[in-house]
């Protein structure tokens, strides 16, 4: 039998929480990731936590393309509310198979090209989801993210940009059939938003240095243009 109380009394809170709950499985996406790329968990992490400090303090939050959301906990630990959606029914009933009390969300099904998601959000962000939209339905994608905001909610899209592909897997270009270099990112947000805002990231560090050799891009956008949210 293993003993009943660790040797340094700070650390007994770990073998607690396991007898009591049990230790946390990874989600679908997740375990894949530790699986085949481990280092590959803490980049995905660090956009939750970009994510979670540019919204800290929103009451509703909305993640389109959430997958297994296991990042989604990093958002949620500083905003009132994460509603979670993706178009896959597999991922979603992931989520909710998991589901812990002490972190709830809301997980649906939902095809953000088919309409967007009732609820008038604070705040919405998509991460590793815009290269697969073609390019002849992003526009279509994206209007439907902004007018699932209410009044002039903010928005984050995180993508790699097109200059990464070149290391990227076989398996992750299959996906990406729509990635963009820094302007492209910029320009086709800044027909939805008034203020566009740029960062690049390598590996787990997001940072505002040249956009050509970065790995992956983010943009994070404000003042919403009303009506159609698009200028256009």
């Amino acid at each position: 039998m293993p003993p009943e109380h660790t040797r340094e009394p700070q650390y007994q809170r770990c073998k607690e929480l396991v007898d009591e709950r049990g230790a946390t499985t990874f989600g679908m996406m997740a375990n894949q990731t530790w699986n085949d790329d481990p280092k590959r968990l803490v980049f995905v992490l660090s956009r939750y936590k970009f994510v979670a400090k540019m919204f800290s303090g929103s009451e509703r939050v909305l993640e389109v393309g959430c997958a297994d959301a296991f990042g989604t906990r990093i958002v949620q630990q500083h905003v009132g509310s994460v509603t979670a959606v993706d178009f896959d029914p597999i991922f979603i009933a992931d989520v909710q198979e998991r589901m812990d009390p002490n972190w709830p969300l809301e997980a649906r099904v939902h095809d953000m090209l088919e309409g967007p998601v009732p609820g008038d959000f604070d705040a919405v962000y998509a991460l590793d989801v815009l290269e697969h939209i073609p390019a002849e339905h992003e526009k279509l994608f994206l209007r439907n993210m902004v007018d699932s905001l209410g009044g002039d909610g903010a928005c984050i899209v995180g993508m790699p940009s097109i200059h990464s592909q070149v290391h990227a897997s076989e398996a992750s270009r299959a996906g990406h059939v729509n990635c963009k270099d820094g302007p492209g990112l910029q320009q086709l947000m800044s027909e939805f938003f008034r203020h566009v805002f740029i960062f690049s990231m390598n590996d787990e560090v997001v940072h505002t240095g040249f956009e050509g050799m970065a790995n992956y891009l983010i943009a994070l956008c404000a003042g919403r243009y009303p009506d159609t949210g698009a200028s256009a």
